[in-house]
Parts: structure tokens; C-alpha cells; sequence
């Protein structure tokens, strides 16, 4: 399904195009950060039509227009978020329920990805997410592994998020990447001590599998080694 390009909206209509010297996105940012962090997770979901976006997006900016070009830029964000959370128009609703569901499995993966360290030393992760999210990981992983590389896998595209030691977060496909696929993985004792804790902490007692699904769903456990 093709993906709607945050950064090439076509705005048909003349009257709600941005200005020459302001594009889209920057003027979305401007208005409000909360709206544009929304559109973000949005096009992430790959269950969104373009067209649902590009609407979306033409009505926030609409609404920027109608308070005027000398309105206050408070003015202007709650014009902007009103339209961009009005739960009472469909389209506005779709629009927030692909970000939910996004935002969501974000979240998730945060604390589920498994991450073992390599010979090379580069501690490695694999996924298969609903969404296309692996682009969220790279601020978190930059800041919980310091200086340490590390790279994330998503399986089910074939692409990949990396950071090498010194570098920036790098992405793109898994192809481009030969040495995360010839590199072999030595034993990995971390593993079997992350099992170890898990079974300690059990409680057979107070076992919950309904809630436990809710928070770690079976389509992820392939990638959870103390549920393998």
C-alpha cells in the first residue's frame, strides 16, 4: 500500500497552500507540536490511505487560515488543535485512532525489544512490527546505550535501524547492511540469566495469561526468550 510522504502533500486548492518560503511540515511544527507529533505516528500506520492524511492535513491547515494572517500564536494552536482532535468528524477520528495504534506498539516494543550482544560488539534486536516504526527507536536507544553501537532488525520489511559507535542513527534496508547478516552470534549467557530472573520472579499463584496478553501479545513472544 503506498505511504503518504509527510514532507510532499499536495494541497490542491490554492488558498490553503503554505507560503513560498514556508512548506508544509514547518508550518505544522509552528502551530503545534502536539498536532504534528499526531500526523507523525499517523504515517507511521500502514493501514492509512494517503488521501486520509492529505485531508487531514488540509484541514489543519485551513483552520490556520481562518484566524487571520495577524493572529496571535495562541490563537492559531487552538484553532489548529480543535480541528486536529475534533473526535466529532470521522475523518479526524481515523486519523487519531492510526496514531493510538501506533504510539501504542511504540511504546510496547520500547520495553520488549531483546537486545544481545554480538563478537563484533554491537548489541543486536529483531522485530516484526504491525507498524512502520523503527525510525521512533533511534532517540531512546541513542540515549539508554550511550556510546555502545547497537541495531535493531525489522524482520517483516527488511530494514533496519543502526547506530555505530561515534556515529548517528543511520536506517534503511537490511541489504545494505551485510555485515548485521554475516556476522555470527556467539552463545549468549545474558539469555539464559534473563530466563533465570523471569522464573525467579514468577508466581505461580497470581499467574494472570489474559493480562499478560494484553501487555506482551503472542505475535511478539517469537522475539522474547524467556517465553521461548
Amino acid at each position: 500500500m503506498e505511504q503518504p510522504d509527510l514532507f510532499d502533500v499536495c494541497l490542491d486548492d490554492q488558498k490553503l497552500r503554505p507560503t513560498d518560503d514556508i512548506d508544509v511540515i514547518d508550518d505544522i511544527l509552528r502551530f503545534s507540536e502536539r498536532v504534528y507529533q499526531t500526523i507523525c505516528s499517523a504515517q507511521m500506520n500502514e493501514t492509512l490511505l494517503k488521501n486520509e492524511l492529505n485531508d487531514y492535513i488540509k484541514k489543519i491547515i485551513c483552520a490556520s487560515r481562518q484566524t487571520g494572517p495577524k493572529a496571535a500564536q495562541y490563537t492559531i494552536r487552538s484553532a489548529v488543535e480543535k480541528a486536529a482532535f475534533d473526535r466529532g468528524d470521522p475523518l479526524v477520528r481515523t486519523i487519531l485512532a492510526a496514531a493510538y495504534k501506533v504510539e501504542r506498539e511504540i511504546h510496547r516494543l520500547i520495553g520488549l525489544l531483546r537486545f544481545n550482544p554480538r563478537s563484533d560488539g554491537i548489541w543486536l534486536a529483531r522485530c516484526a512490527p504491525d507498524n512502520f516504526i523503527l525510525p521512533a527507536f533511534a532517540e531512546y536507544f541513542t540515549a539508554r546505550f550511550g556510546e555502545a553501537p547497537w541495531a535493531i532488525i525489522d524482520e517483516k520489511r527488511e530494514l533496519v535501524l543502526v547506530r555505530l559507535e561515534g556515529k548517528a542513527p543511520c536506517f534503511g534496508m537490511l541489504s545494505a547492511f551485510p555485515f548485521l547478516l554475516d556476522h555470527e552470534m556467539p552463545p549468549d549467557n545474558w539469555e539464559e540469566l534473563w530466563r533465570s530472573y523471569h522464573r525467579s520472579i514468577n508466581i505461580e499463584n497470581r499467574k494472570n495469561p489474559m493480562l499478560q496478553l494484553q501487555f506482551m501479545p503472542r505475535r511478539y513472544w517469537k522475539y522474547l526468550p524467556e517465553l521461548n
